[in-house]
């Protein structure tokens, strides 16, 4: 593996980080992985797992979100299901969950982060804590919205959430695309790269061949728009200690345009189903 870029936890720590470029698979590895993860995630800046709407930033990702969150279940409901079971990986505060069971699913989500989980609880939602507490158990469909980054065992916890699915069961996974424009124009500060809690960074050609490897074939890729703009409004900020609006919005705006004509957007939604 080659050093693809040097960056650093721009949120938390401010700790350097190297990425590392896996040829074979088109992916990156954040290197050093750290022993004790948890610490990373202790900040009132980790918007997914608080509900903030402090800053304009903190606004804008609510405000997206809700929009989001009626495009997730509209995606969910569009499969043929005869028992509507779904997994949530990484279910946050729980907002996605509350929005299937509202569409007539019956869920279960899981959850680590302890204040991610009491900020479930007080909207009516219990998260389980690991994927051991649905072994054995089947699903219709499971989610992970931008979680995969995440997972620290990463071979493992994928051979583990495919055989939590239904053989004609949906897997949606929805990652940063380190091949967007937005991510090669602000390289090191891109705000996706998110290290290190984002521990891989993934490609198409990447998702396609590590699932192929658990018997699961891509189906179909989405591009997220919003992705673009909201990564570009904070990269903005690393790189240059300030907030820049409209210099965010035109990168923001510029990789949609090229992600049109390339297909490599900010983020994609990947659709996997079982191989028959």
């Amino acid at each position: 593996m080659k050093l693809y870029l040097k960056t650093k936890d721009f949120s938390v720590t401010k700790e350097a980080f190297e990425l590392f470029h896996d040829e074979d698979l088109d992916m990156l590895i954040t290197k050093p992985k750290p022993n004790n993860l948890e610490k990373y995630y202790e900040s009132e800046v980790y918007i997914s797992h608080t509900d903030s709407k402090k800053s304009l930033v903190d606004k804008v990702y609510q405000l997206v979100k809700r929009y989001s969150l009626k495009k997730k279940v509209k995606l969910i409901n569009s499969f043929q299901v005869s028992d509507k079971r779904l997994l949530d990986i990484g279910a946050g505060t729980a907002d996605f969950l509350l929005a299937a069971q509202k569409a007539g699913w019956k869920t279960w989500g899981i959850e680590p982060n302890a204040l991610a989980q009491q900020n479930a609880v007080e909207k009516g939602v219990s998260l389980l804590a690991s994927l051991n507490d649905v072994a054995g158990q089947k699903f219709n469909v499971i989610t992970l919205w931008h979680v995969l980054e995440h997972l620290p065992n990463l071979e493992t916890d994928i051979e583990q959430i495919c055989n939590l699915l239904e053989d004609d069961g949906t897997l949606i996974i929805a990652v940063p695309n380190f091949n967007s424009l937005d991510a090669n124009y602000y390289k090191e500060h891109w705000a996706a790269f998110d290290v290190p809690r984002h521990l891989w960074h993934f490609s198409k050609t990447a998702i396609e061949k590590i699932f192929s490897k658990n018997q699961m074939r891509l189906i179909k890729t989405k591009p997220m728009l919003f992705d673009s703009f909201y990564v570009s409004l904070l990269s903005e900020k690393y790189k240059n200690g300030k907030q820049n609006y409209m210099k965010a919005l035109y990168i923001g705006l510029k990789s949609n345009l090229k992600g049109k004509r390339t297909k490599e957007y900010s983020s994609h939604i990947y659709i996997l189903k079982k191989k028959v």
